[in-house]
């Protein structure tokens, strides 16, 4: 159990993985089937009638623990990870565009893209807990010490598949107003899946010499597995392995999107020969993204709700989590130490979406620079079993548009790892860039990300 909790810092460690991604490109007038992940309504305010992308990148790790320094120093990151009262919040996640096209035609836009998602998170976990599993076989000094938590505390991994179609119109197009809509439907493949839940956790923790039991402990406890991640967390191929599995869910985005015109500047477009180069003074939409959930079946799948209740001078030895790196050890371990009782279990299960309400808003402040804000809010619950997790964040990025070249700083604040800042660019169809690379240089950010990709518009 102790690698369960420990792998997002190793992941941390070794990999340059913020929850908005493509931080300062999504608000770009460059727009493309990135934009369109954002706001399906955006496709129509494409330069050109077609675009085809070829690849795109972002990989984000979040937290409320661990800073670069801590990485570069000397210290014991399995240490500093439970250190204070704080509960462990931690969101590693991947989104990978694979190969896509979108068309624009008079007042319709369409467009399809394939995309894989791969998810690791750490939800209210308290550090006490986890001290007491980390640091079992350490301990020299006699100490007890109770918990008492109205939360779930999560260990939670996800993996699946998209196949995107996306429909865009435009509803109002004049010399100053334009206004779209547009809807994505997305086919959901998912591929594997492991969540280990603990909710209403009480108990007392008593530490001895070399030894940490578990006493007078009563929780739901949830575990489900389905594919790959059933074996072990601690492996990163796992997550790689068995993204996209067979169909077995829908979700759909929707969106509106409305420009303010910049007449002049279209008209010097128009007398250049570079008609419709979605000029405006403003571009603001609203999304609402990821409003559906899949069924994960597999040979090995299970969802089970114990409760877990440890009475009397009864007491659970810790220590014999220690090197235990998957779901189906620990429940084995549990059941066979007789304080588990099952309540409900199910072969199939349902896992939602992290659906999110969206807005945004570019403005042109010169001919030459723009500056966005962008706002992403939840609409679930991060504790719930059967919830894949998202981040609530705002984002506000100032940015130069030479039109093939193009350079943003974003400037964002999430709840997880707070704020940090970064810096971006694009070269035609291709970008690279960060959302918190400048706060890791300076400031000890806690979060690091990485995105990069490359498209081709034509027409």
């Amino acid at each position: 159990m102790k690698k369960l909790f420990l792998i997002s810092a190793a992941l941390f460690a070794i990999q340059s993985y913020s929850q908005e991604h493509f931080s300062g490109l999504n608000t770009s007038n460059r727009v493309g089937i990135i934009t369109a992940g954002m706001n399906p309504a955006e496709l129509l305010n494409m330069s050109n009638k077609f675009e085809t992308n070829i690849f795109g990148l972002s990989f984000n790790v979040a937290n409320n623990k661990i800073g670069f320094s801590d990485i570069t120093s000397d210290k014991n990151i399995e240490d500093l990870i439970f250190v204070g009262d704080e509960p462990v919040n931690m969101r590693i996640d991947a989104e990978i565009y694979g190969p896509g096209l979108a068309i624009k035609h008079n007042k319709w836009a369409f467009g399809f893209y394939t995309k894989a998602n791969a998810k690791l998170d750490i939800v209210d976990v308290d550090t006490k807990l986890g001290d007491a599993i980390n640091n079992s076989g350490l301990s020299s000094l006699l100490s007890t010490t109770t918990i008492s938590n109205d939360f779930n505390q999560r260990i939670n991994g996800t993996t699946w598949g998209e196949f995107n179609l996306v429909l865009g119109r435009t509803f109002v197009d004049n010399v100053k107003h334009k206004i779209n809509g547009g809807v994505t439907l997305k086919l959901l493949f998912p591929g594997s899946y492991a969540n280990l839940g603990a909710d209403q956790f009480t108990g007392t923790i008593v530490q001895t010499t070399g030894q940490a039991s578990l006493t007078q402990t009563n929780a739901m406890v949830n575990f489900s597995y389905s594919g790959s991640l059933a074996d072990s967390f601690s492996n990163f191929d796992d997550y790689t392995q068995s993204i996209f599995g067979g169909l077995n869910g829908f979700a759909g985005d929707i969106g509106l999107n409305y420009q303010l015109k910049d007449t002049k500047a279209l008209d010097n477009a128009i007398d250049k020969g570079k008609n419709n180069k979605n000029t405006y003074k403003l571009n603001a939409g609203i999304s609402i993204r990821n409003i559906g959930s899949m069924t994960f079946k597999d040979d090995n799948n299970q969802s089970t709700n114990y409760s877990l209740v440890i009475e009397g001078a009864e007491s659970l030895n810790l220590n014999q989590f220690e090197n235990v790196d998957s779901l189906q050890e620990i429940e084995t371990i549990l059941l066979n130490s007789g304080y588990l009782t099952k309540e409900t279990s199910n072969k199939d299960f349902k896992v939602n979406l992290p659906t999110t309400i969206t807005l945004y808003a570019d403005l042109k402040i010169i001919p030459t620079l723009y500056v966005s804000g962008y706002l992403q809010q939840k609409m679930n619950d991060d504790n719930e079993n059967d919830q894949i997790t998202v981040q609530n964040s705002f984002t506000l990025t100032p940015r130069i548009n030479l039109g093939f070249f193009e350079a943003y700083i974003p400037f964002s604040n999430s709840e997880i790892s707070g704020f940090n800042t970064g810096i971006g660019f694009r070269l035609g169809g291709f970008y690279l860039g960060s959302g918190s690379i400048l706060t890791a240089l300076i400031n000890d950010s806690k979060q690091a990300d990485i995105y990069t990709g490359f498209r081709w518009a034509f027409l």
